[in-house]
């Protein structure tokens, strides 16, 4: 059996505006419930993952997608000894700074951004949620989290290395704790099968095409087909599904327990001052993980009416977000505050980051075939 990790307990440092301690919940707790009462975390059920809304009422979401990643966070990190809580914390915030129409939609936020000498990047933007946008307490703004939180939003996926004055209580230059590494891994394994998952009921991919590009799948389709002759071709993609998600995440604490063990590590102190991270899959389970990545680039995620739709969502977004610019009175009040003090470009693309796709689309027909009209 495998071993668990023994890094020591996770000490909150506290948050940018003390508070007192709360008489039941810890610090990682607060902060899990500051996120998932936010209005961030719930305009996630209306952003698109990979297929929009009118593809069909059974596909995830942004935010189911969020729930699925934090199951399987939670699994990684209660089987390697790790902090739950906080990694439960960090997997419910990983995207709230998500835009309409996914990674699309940031690649044109981030382009026009560009124009005006800045960027957008949805953890960054994640942040700047829950610093500041966010208003729920009367004696700051924003969620007032934890500085490990907040660390592991802006750093589970890369090293803070250049100076900012937003990030510079948040330790640039070290690694994140374990916790926030495990978090792009567990991204990977849900959004991978998932996305499968979802294609394969969408009708773009079938069992033995799947077998075909992942081989272990094809090899547990023969082991499915033979113990459930009877059942549909859903129900073995479902225990298909459930064994390559359970190879996934078991490979992934096997290779971090591994790199752990092999760097030494013994408290997070330790983690922190690597020159490297220890969060990894073992060889055959990164196999497989690329295995359906490459799947789903070539025969999901180029498929002609996503393609369309994408690039549809691109063109309103620069539409929208130079018309807004321009026009920046038409941001709802809470944004038309912020321009008094925040340049418009700042503005307007807070704002439009944190539409869902039907009240982006509401606004780009309210205004833009307006104006047309005009």
């Amino acid at each position: 059996m495998l071993g668990r990790l023994r890094l020591g307990p996770l000490n909150p440092r506290g948050r940018r505006f003390p508070e007192p301690s709360h008489p039941y919940r810890n610090e990682f707790q607060r902060d899990r419930d500051r996120i998932v009462h936010s209005r961030a975390f719930r305009r996630l059920e209306g952003k698109t993952q990979v297929f929009s809304v009118g593809f069909g009422d059974h596909f995830r979401n942004r935010l189911t997608h969020t729930i699925e990643v934090a199951q399987v966070a939670r699994t990684i990190a209660v089987a390697l000894h790790l902090n739950e809580e906080y990694t439960e914390t960090l997997a419910l915030a990983h995207d709230l700074g998500h835009p309409p129409f996914g990674h699309s939609g940031e690649r044109e936020l981030d382009r026009q951004m560009h124009r005006f000498g800045s960027r957008f990047e949805h953890n960054r933007h994640a942040l700047r949620i829950v610093d500041s946008l966010e208003e729920r307490y009367a004696r700051f703004d924003g969620l007032n989290l934890t500085y490990e939180v907040r660390e592991g939003i802006v750093k589970h996926s890369r090293e803070l290395t250049e100076e900012d004055p937003e990030t510079v209580d948040l330790l640039p230059g070290v690694r994140p704790p374990l916790e926030a590494q495990l978090l792009d891994f567990a991204d990977e394994i849900a959004y991978n099968t998932a996305d499968i998952d979802d294609a394969f009921a969408a009708g773009l991919v079938g069992l033995e095409e799947i077998g075909e590009a992942v081989p272990v799948f094809g090899g547990l389709a023969e082991q499915v087909e033979t113990q459930f002759p009877g059942a549909t071709g859903r129900v073995k993609f479902w225990e298909i599904q459930r064994q390559v998600m359970n190879l996934l995440i078991g490979g992934l604490i096997e290779g971090t327990y591994a790199a752990a063990q092999a760097s030494h590590v013994e408290s997070v102190e330790d983690v922190r001052a690597l020159d490297h991270r220890i969060a990894q899959f073992t060889p055959s389970a990164a196999d497989i993980s690329k295995q359906l990545r490459n799947l789903l680039v070539h025969k999901v995620y180029a498929y002609p009416q996503l393609v369309e739709v994408r690039a549809a969502a691109v063109k309103r977004v620069s539409e929208l977000f130079e018309y807004l610019v321009e026009n920046p009175e038409h941001v709802s009040s809470g944004y038309r505050e912020c321009l008094n003090y925040t340049p418009p470009y700042r503005v307007v693309c807070d704002y439009m980051a944190g539409m869902t796709d039907s009240y982006f689309l509401r606004m780009y027909n309210a205004l833009l075939k307006a104006s047309t009209r005009a």
